[in-house]
């Protein structure tokens, strides 16, 4: 399995960027997802690994082979995409078998490596049927068994699982995972949806705006995120974000309340901002927890019940609400009073005017 390096890649449609001078290196046999919302980017550039799209600049290297200019047939690749691309004159067999057919392999060949790709998929029940009478999850696992088949040097997938309804998304999201594990292949794959990419990937691009915000393991930007879009986007809800100004180790917040900040903060939040300035306070929902001796006072707004938890939604001001995890059992009536605290291995802190997170350690 191949080793891809992108230099200073970029791709510009007239004066505009589609994706600005991108830097990164996807090992051998690691599952890299590009992640972020429609616009970013995270497709062109899945597209400019294959050959299908052309660079603007920069170089693409596949085992230390510049491949820049390479026809995508000359790339050793495969290619997933999201609405299957079966030919519907063919059966399931036919489809899988045709690319190993356009290499002019041998009979007994094909029929070897079909055979083991089918049953690695374990669709062998579904070789004599159409495209037309396959349900969209078992269309997509022909659509992978034809990539499969190849045997190729990396997998690039485009979102495959986004004409999938939720039941079939679940399911093939373990079956691509499972495979690549078994292959140990080196893939790429392109989704807008975080939940999928922290399940299967070994690291996230986070893009938007044609940039890579973060390139981390799904836990660095789940827990560290590099700014505030990261910070936003990844999660369900995503991450509480608060206005406060900074001041004598405390942070002075919305509705009149004030978090002391955790001493071994106050060195990298003097760094990156002063000793009395605006700063912004992150958590996730689950690094709160209610307490009547809480130092952060608000109202319920409303209660969710998502079956094993209940989040609730707490507002400081009228312009300031926060998502918390609770107990399946906590029950709030809206407009009650309720206090939280937070844990302090949790939270976060971000610079409002470069919007970047502030580092322990010091700010990159």
């Amino acid at each position: 399995m191949a080793t891809i390096e992108l230099i200073n890649v970029e791709k510009k449609f007239g004066p505009s960027y589609a994706v600005k001078p991108m830097n990164m290196t996807i090992h051998s046999g690691e599952f890299v997802v590009l992640l972020g919302p429609s616009g970013c980017g995270k497709t062109t550039t899945l597209r400019m690994i294959s050959g299908l799209e052309a660079v603007t600049d920069g170089q693409i290297l596949f085992d230390g082979k510049d491949v820049t200019w390479l026809h995508p047939s000359d790339r050793d690749i495969a290619f997933v995409f999201q609405f299957f691309a079966l030919y519907s004159h063919m059966t399931a067999r036919e489809n899988i078998a045709f690319p190993l057919q356009a290499q002019g392999e041998p009979r007994d060949s094909i029929r070897k490596r079909v055979e083991e790709v089918v049953k690695m998929l374990r669709i062998e029940h579904l070789m004599n049927a159409r495209p037309g009478g396959l349900s969209g999850g078992d269309q997509q696992r022909v659509a992978l068994a034809r990539a499969l088949v190849r045997r190729p040097a990396a997998f690039l997938m485009d979102e495959p699982l986004g004409a999938l309804d939720a039941e079939f998304r679940e399911s093939m999201r373990a079956e691509i995972k499972r495979l690549h594990i078994e292959q140990n292949a080196t893939t790429v794959y392109v989704t807008h949806d975080q939940i999928e990419a922290m399940a299967m990937g070994d690291r996230v691009v986070v893009m938007s705006a044609a940039v890579v915000q973060q390139n981390g393991t799904p836990a660095e930007v789940y827990h560290d995120p590099a700014n505030l879009f990261v910070a936003k986007f990844i999660g369900s809800p995503g991450m509480n974000l608060i206005q406060g100004h900074y001041a004598d180790g405390k942070v002075a917040l919305p509705g009149e309340n004030r978090y002391t900040v955790p001493a071994d903060w106050h060195n990298a939040i003097h760094e990156a901002i002063g000793r009395d300035g605006d700063i912004i306070l992150g958590f996730r929902p689950e690094a709160a927890h209610i307490s009547a001796s809480g130092p952060i006072a608000t109202t319920v707004y409303t209660t969710d019940l998502h079956g094993s938890y209940t989040m609730l939604h707490l507002e400081l001001n009228r312009d300031t609400i926060v998502d918390i995890r609770a107990g399946r059992g906590t029950n709030y009536p809206i407009g009650t009073p309720a206090r939280f605290d937070l844990d302090p291995a949790m939270v976060r802190f971000f610079d409002p005017k470069t919007e970047a997170a502030i580092h322990k350690g010091g700010n990159p």
